[in-house]
């Protein structure tokens, strides 16, 4: 491809709107443009990192005898109220009515659709397993979209459905999948990591996110450095506290701590450390009621974990209001010395004494709390958010260390949260009608290709692994007014070609230096230099994007040359990882 006949126009300057590394590359390599909050065209050069990703994915589903198809992207409300999602979704889901009054919604994933295709078409268990996937657009409604396809509201995603007989049916197609992903982003050259995770909006028993480790990442990762546990920090399990031995429990007493609301306040107030101190927060739940959840004070309430520990949708901090009717004082002074709400409590909690806690008065705390004694917790569990440096809860003999990641998938299993609400069944070898057993897969494809530049980028550009960069060779004519510079690049240009190289030629009439600046911006994986100094002593340059290497060869070994190179380069893609 002649770059002068390409729609590609560079940008020096980082546009304002850029938050991320990602985000600025592509804005500036031209890869994509903003429409609208969280909408983006993808242009030419970006579009060819899509396909190539995409082709990966095909290729592995394929594999692993998975069937494409293409579902709509607009869906009718009555199959998201037969699955009991379209009051439950929340606003991040599109919804509108046609001409005719019907509701409908944007889809930000396809559950219900394949639920409903496969319902239609499913007659005997002879037909399972199956599993469907497709490649295509979505829609969330994000109300902050930022960091270009990182959270945008309109992307491209391969999600896949499977159908299996039974549980074991399903788990085995569950683990195809998550080797399939694997294999996926392998070949997409990233270093990543498969967590355990928390369902979310989804559903269901089980699920793995995959994330691309990236100090730019969202999300945090722990893993232990003993074994081969490695969960999202809002999944993470912490370990259960050793019992302690109980010394003597002092006399509970009130003391006046004036604007003292922070633990780090009341702690440094009354001289005591963070860990003496029982948090109390209050929570708003989707009933209209209230909870109180407690944790020592140095560490951090994991919403998902309560949530989940309730079997809630949603749930929120209370606000100044709430707790003033649930607790009788204002915020910062909440604890659960004679509250009439529900208590939970995390583990840690129960092995301390002699506490500080709120004492539901503005102003106020008391001092030598003591769990049991002084106030009844109606459930202990596991409620707070795990941190680097814990002994793992799996193995108990490594310690959690911490990662950034940026998710780009995740497999779920689905069971028969769909299938049974749903109806979709099949009759069994005995005759007997059945639900089917389901799993679902989801890719972030536009995601996919931000997490590749925020994980391979230097000072100068984006450094594109090999099996995903839109072209394999940046070609640079340096003379574009000598007769023989354009003959010798034109007789390159054609050679690469010839060999199967996808080739971006730079014939364009501009500066030598705005063409190497360009060259590393957009980071294709080898670069070609031809220009008149060169050719006097008949040779052309061939520059690695990655490690900067440059080799002189003759025009005419030039395209073995960069077959080795990129051969090579896939090799040193495959140590890294």
């Amino acid at each position: 491809m002649r770059m002068s006949r390409y729609l590609l126009n560079t940008l020096k300057e980082v546009p304002r709107e850029a938050e991320t590394l990602s985000h600025q590359l592509m804005l500036r390599s031209c890869m994509i443009k903003k429409i609208a909050a969280g909408i983006y065209t993808y242009m030419p050069i970006g579009y060819r990192v899509i396909r190539k990703i995409e082709a990966i994915i095909r290729e592995e589903l394929n594999r692993e005898n998975c069937i494409e198809l293409l579902m709509p992207a607009v869906q009718p409300a009555e199959l998201w109220k037969e699955s009991m999602r379209w009051d439950f979704y929340g606003k991040e889901l599109l919804r509108f009515k046609d001409r005719k009054g019907a509701d409908f919604c944007m889809g930000p994933t396809h559950e219900e659709i394949i639920t409903d295709v496969v319902r239609r078409e499913l007659k005997s268990y002879r037909q399972l397993p199956l599993n469907l996937y497709q490649i295509q657009t979505k829609f969330r409604d994000e109300i902050r979209p930022r960091y270009g396809l990182m959270r945008g509201r309109e992307f491209i995603m391969k999600d896949a459905y499977s159908f299996d007989v039974d549980d074991k049916a399903s788990e085995k197609s569950y683990w195809s999948m998550y080797h399939a992903y694997a294999r996926i982003f392998h070949r997409c050259g990233l270093k990543f990591r498969a967590v355990e995770a928390d369902s979310g909006a989804i559903g269901g028993s089980f699920t793995h996110e995959f994330h691309v480790l990236a100090d730019t990442g969202e999300d945090t990762v722990l893993s232990c450095s003993h074994c081969e546990y490695t969960a999202n920090i809002e999944k993470a399990e912490c370990r259960q506290p050793d019992p302690i031995e109980h010394g003597i429990l002092e006399k509970i007493e009130k003391k006046e701590t004036p604007g003292k609301k922070s633990v780090e306040e009341v702690a440094e107030f009354l001289s005591v450390k963070p860990d003496k101190l029982i948090k109390t927060m209050i929570f708003s739940t989707q009933d209209g009621t209230s909870v109180a959840v407690l944790v020592r004070g140095d560490h951090e309430v994991n919403e998902v974990k309560v949530r989940n520990f309730l079997g809630l949708n949603a749930m929120e901090l209370a606000d100044e209001d709430l707790i003033q009717a649930s607790t009788g004082g204002p915020s910062g002074f909440s604890g659960p010395v004679g509250l009439n709400i529900r208590i939970l409590a995390d583990a840690a909690v129960k092995e301390m004494e002699n506490a500080v806690t709120g004492a539901n008065e503005k102003d106020t705390h008391w001092v030598n709390v003591n769990p049991g004694r002084d106030f009844v917790v109606g459930e202990y569990g596991d409620f707070r958010l795990a941190e680097k440096g814990e002994r793992c809860p799996r193995c108990d003999k490594g310690e959690y260390e911490q990662f950034k990641g940026i998710e780009v998938g995740q497999v779920f299993r689905l069971g028969e949260k769909y299938s049974k609400s749903m109806n979709c069944s099949f009759l069994d070898e005995n005759g007997k009608d059945k639900s089917a057993v389901m799993g679902c897969y989801g890719i972030g494809v536009g995601r996919t290709a931000a997490a590749a530049i925020e994980q391979n980028n230097d000072e100068n550009g984006i450094v594109w692994p090999v099996n995903i960069a839109p072209f394999d060779v940046m070609l640079l004519n340096l003379d574009i007014q000598d007769d023989s510079v354009n003959e010798a690049a034109q007789r390159l240009y054609d050679d690469l070609k010839s060999k199967g190289l996808e080739v971006l030629y730079d014939e364009r009439d501009v500066r030598a230096g705005f063409k190497f600046k360009d060259a590393d911006l957009i980071g294709l994986p080898i670069q070609v230099i031809v220009g008149k100094r060169g050719l006097k002593e008949g040779l052309a340059e061939v520059k690695v994007r990655r490690t900067g290497e440059r080799v002189k060869e003759s025009p005419e070994n030039v395209p073995a040359k960069i077959e080795a190179l990129l051969k090579n380069l896939k090799e040193q893609e495959e140590q890294r990882r």
